[in-house]
């Protein structure tokens, strides 16, 4: 499997069976997040065997069972950390699945972590990893036309490459199915917005992470 399969591939998953994670996946799955935090300058953290901060009222609430791993996404607290935590995140989320993990993106449905947080951080959002006790399934998604915007005169001159990159960031998990981002081609370059609403920079670092992936064009 690799990225653009696991985009197809992964679905939300909030209970897992109570089965550990191997030590050699614990192990890749590190070098992908000390990859990505070089990358991002983030300080993401995974955290194994440490069912705490799924183990609450909330959480149990949000249906999450058996949740004992994830990844903290904690950063330096600047106005494009949301951002970034969410496209950061999706590469280890992607990288998860293609090693036969289930994940779920968390804003609130959890307790407290045991991530350390230094002055200056923010923890933005936690991510559940494990076995899923399923796979998921797919949500639904707003039509492909209202995603996005050209400056082109007709659809028939759309390139297909951008056409791939709106298909996976279609498939985007976004906070309660709300896809408040749209993607802009306009003189050959692309860019990338966002409505408000909760964990709407998050979402747009997610969809601009699938769009990359699929498209192999960087979104400004």
């Amino acid at each position: 499997m690799n990225e653009l399969e696991a985009i197809s591939a992964r679905h939300s998953v909030r209970q897992y069976l109570e089965k550990p994670i191997e030590n050699d996946v614990r192990q890749k799955l590190q070098a992908v997040v000390d990859e990505a935090n070089r990358e991002g300058g983030l300080s993401m953290q995974l955290l194994f065997d440490e069912p705490k901060c799924f183990d609450n009222l909330i959480a149990h609430y949000g249906s999450f069972r058996n949740v004992s791993n994830y990844l903290a996404i904690v950063g330096a607290d600047t106005p494009d950390l949301d951002r970034k935590a969410g496209y950061y995140g999706e590469k280890v989320v992607l990288a998860a699945q293609m090693m036969g993990l289930n994940s779920c993106w968390v804003a609130m449905s959890h307790g407290k972590t045991k991530a350390r947080i230094e002055k200056g951080e923010r923890l933005a959002i936690v991510i559940a990893l494990g076995y899923g006790a399923t796979q998921g399934r797919p949500h639904k998604s707003k039509p492909l036309e209202k995603l996005y915007s050209t400056d082109l005169a007709s659809q028939d001159q759309i390139p297909q490459w951008f056409m791939d990159g709106m298909k996976a960031a279609q498939l985007a998990p976004t906070a309660i199915n709300q896809q408040k981002f749209r993607f802009t081609l306009a003189n050959g370059q692309v860019s990338a917005t966002t409505g408000a609403g909760p964990c709407a920079n998050i979402d747009l670092g997610i969809a601009s992470y699938h769009f990359e992936v699929a498209s192999g064009h960087k979104v400004g």
